[in-house]
């Protein structure tokens, strides 16, 4: 999942970004708001990190701007501004959700998660296709009731796939929700990232899982 953190503190910015790439997502970040709006509108995020106090642009107006030109981006502000009036104001401005600082790192965490299943139109935590269980809570995958270890990457890889279950997926489109704009990509990246997960989902004997459409992508099906 790919994320974008409109925020000016660098402290804090660094480490959100820090937190959340551990949890295996992929981040952008902005520090002030002409910037993160030029940003939000360049590109497609599962989820956005708003902050309202931002030098050039104040949050408000970029989530104002995001709606205006039709943006369905999931926002979540995250602020000092805690009073009840500046709440009801965010969220009539379209923020999906409202975080007060001081805040604890996994409930912002909790509810990245519960944006991007958003997104994509799931409210389960659970993910199937075939025999393979996904847990987004638990960040565990299970194949025939046998436990696979993946890293956060390929985890973020393989939620991404089974949420698109069924079509094929573009290696841009893989490249575009994985990698932030900082990641040094080869031509092979996403192939390399794709063969290894097979190896791990599809021990021997088993039936396969993910398929490569050559020159379309891949495919997560039974």
């Amino acid at each position: 999942m790919h994320l974008l953190i409109i925020e000016d503190s660098e402290r804090l910015r660094r480490s959100l970004a820090a937190g959340l790439r551990r949890a295996g997502y992929a981040v952008d970040f902005a520090e002030d708001g002409e910037d993160g709006l030029w940003k939000a509108q360049e590109r497609e995020y599962d989820a956005i990190v708003l902050d309202l106090m931002l030098p050039k642009l104040d949050g408000l107006a970029v989530l104002r701007r995001l709606r205006a030109g039709g943006s369905q981006a999931h926002v979540l502000i995250l602020t000092a501004r805690d009073a009840v009036d500046d709440r009801v104001r965010g969220l009539r401005a379209g923020a999906d959700d409202y975080l007060p600082k001081p805040f604890v790192f996994t409930e912002l965490l909790a509810r990245v998660e519960a944006l991007c299943r958003r997104a994509y139109g799931r409210k389960d935590a659970s993910l199937n296709v075939g025999d393979l269980v996904l847990d987004r809570t638990a960040r565990s995958v299970v194949r025939a009731g046998a436990p696979v270890p993946l890293t956060p990457r390929e985890f973020a890889l393989l939620e991404f796939l089974t949420l698109r279950a069924g079509e094929v997926v573009s290696r841009t489109e893989i490249e575009a929700h994985l990698y932030d704009e900082n990641a040094d990509l080869m031509s092979n990246t996403v192939d390399s990232a794709v063969c290894s997960l097979r190896r791990k989902i599809q021990p021997p004997g088993s039936a396969p899982l993910l398929h490569t459409r050559r020159g379309q992508g891949y495919v997560l099906a039974p």
